[in-house]
């Protein structure tokens, strides 16, 4: 029987505690400011709130019957992987929810006289939740299953792809409030959780490099890559002054590594060189998959080298 990875094994249950935590903070945004305001925001969440409001059955039940049932169409298209994670978030945010309702004072109702500022704060709660579920590799279910599914396959942000999918039920609310200064609110609130789901995502996929010139470079390299568990590659170089052959370790890395990869290159040698600078985009093995709108075949690429070479003769 083959052993598991202990790295792979730390991973797994890193993200399986971020998405816990990622559950509990939507919890308490969507118990304390936004159902208590009556503010509905997109997704399966927003309509078992309309349905709460409207016939009184627990949004955890509404919430957990739709999802249960778009999963069952999800499970192809993303995977067992995905899925398993977005039902730990669904099973964590209904029970939590329970809990949560149980445990709450009937009478108690955040910022009462200020829906707005509910609506900024329920939307930071709820933005950040779906942010770190989906850099997790999982999600709360929902529009961030069809999100994650048309981001697949497409280069879309994540947040306008949810903000598209909720309008229509953020608008289908004043079916059952009959407040259009309700529905304004939540139309804010979906704004406010667009921002901060790509703000989140984003700053977790954020990417360095690094040039470290060093007469320890072997070590150095063996460090990130056995340590850090990146790879890195050996570039050869002179130097203009003294005319001497070095080596040069270029590196890219995730920046929440970036502190940790310092720390081994001091350790090994402080008088290293280290030039470290932000990257736009980093794709391939460890990174962010190439994502292009329409996928090119290899007859199209030789006709089209092809159409170049007859030119240029």
């Amino acid at each position: 029987m083959p052993k598991k990875n202990p790295k792979l094994l730390y991973r797994s249950i890193h993200d399986y505690v971020i998405l816990t935590v990622a559950m509990v903070i939507g919890v308490i945004g969507l118990n304390l400011f936004l159902l208590p305001n009556e503010i509905t925001m997109g997704g399966i969440v927003g309509i078992a709130s309309v349905i709460y409001w409207g016939t009184g059955i627990p949004v955890q039940t509404t919430y957990f019957v739709f999802n249960a049932i778009l999963l069952l169409f999800a499970l192809k298209t993303l995977g067992w992987k995905f899925c398993a994670k977005t039902i730990y978030a669904v099973v964590v945010f209904t029970v939590g929810t329970s809990v949560m309702q149980r445990m709450m004072d009937p009478n108690l109702h955040l910022l009462a006289d200020q829906k707005f500022m509910a609506c900024i704060v329920g939307g930071v709660f709820m933005g950040t939740s779906v942010g770190l579920g989906l850099s997790t590799g999982g999600s709360s279910g929902g529009s961030d299953v069809v999100a994650a599914i048309i981001h697949k396959y497409r280069d879309v942000s994540l947040g306008h792809i949810i903000l598209f999918c909720d309008i229509a039920i953020v608008t289908s609310s004043y079916l059952v409030l009959r407040d259009w200064e309700k529905v304004l609110y939540s139309y804010v609130l979906m704004f406010i959780i667009s921002f901060c789901v790509d703000y989140v995502v984003n700053t977790l996929r954020q990417s360095v490099q690094f040039f470290i010139i060093s007469d320890r470079y072997q070590e150095i390299g063996e460090a990130i890559n056995k340590i850090a568990n990146r790879g890195c590659t050996t570039l050869n170089g002179n130097g203009f002054y003294s005319r001497k052959d070095i080596k040069v370790v270029f590196c890219i890395a995730k920046k929440s590594e970036s502190s940790f990869i310092f720390d081994l290159i001091n350790e090994i040698d402080p008088d290293a060189f280290v030039a470290q600078s932000a990257v736009i985009g980093v794709y391939g093995q460890g990174f962010d998959r190439v994502k292009v709108k329409k996928k090119m075949r290899l007859e199209e690429i030789n006709e089209k080298l092809g159409k170049v070479e007859r030119y240029e003769k």
